[in-house]
């Protein structure tokens, strides 16, 4: 219960749309999971710029792997320039920007770990008007050495606004909408 409340006490930008969905069940005896979508903040409608999941996993028995009785999963999926596809450091700039949300967002944390993945996806036949995509799809997971995590949820808002390509905000400062 602690944890959902630390949950709750999380501050995102406002460009970030949260919603609650099932948790998977098998992995540990208690779950909550969330998605995410970043969307510019002229229309709640609009094209999503970055998406990923955000997931508690609770297991008061602990689990060897783990090294602790919670474990926090997540996805980030961002859409990335053609250029930036190729380019051999893209795995590693995009990890780096994993660590950096944690570390300004003062996370306690330990077993970091993770993959960066790039797919590139080519149209053919009926489908060749559409432009290919490439898109970047980075999944990690932690073990929060506290069960407050209203801050590990804000290092994962922080990573879906940077995998978007929003700006950075310095604390106290809040994005502007655009003019009409």
């Amino acid at each position: 219960m602690r944890v959902l409340h630390s949950l709750r006490a999380a501050r995102l930008r406002p460009e970030i749309h949260l919603e609650e969905v099932p948790a998977p069940g098998r992995i540990a005896p208690y779950s909550v999971a969330l998605t995410g979508e970043v969307r510019p903040r002229r229309t709640s409608e609009g094209a999503e710029l970055a998406s990923g999941r955000f997931v508690v996993l609770h297991d008061p028995a602990g689990q060897d792997a783990w090294e602790g009785t919670l474990r926090v999963v997540t996805l980030l999926r961002a859409a990335v320039e053609d250029e930036l596809a190729i380019d051999p450091l893209l795995s590693h700039v995009a990890w780096t920007w994993l660590e950096d949300a944690l570390e300004e967002s003062g996370v306690a944390y330990t077993n970091l770990g993770g993959t960066v993945t790039r797919v590139m996806s080519d149209t053919f036949g009926v489908l060749v008007e559409r432009e290919g995509e490439v898109e970047l799809e980075l999944r990690a997971s932690w073990t929060p050495r506290d069960p407050e995590l209203a801050n590990h949820l804000e290092a994962w808002g922080t990573l879906l606004c940077t995998g978007a390509g929003l700006p950075p905000l310095p604390d106290g400062v809040t994005a502007l909408a655009p003019r009409r």
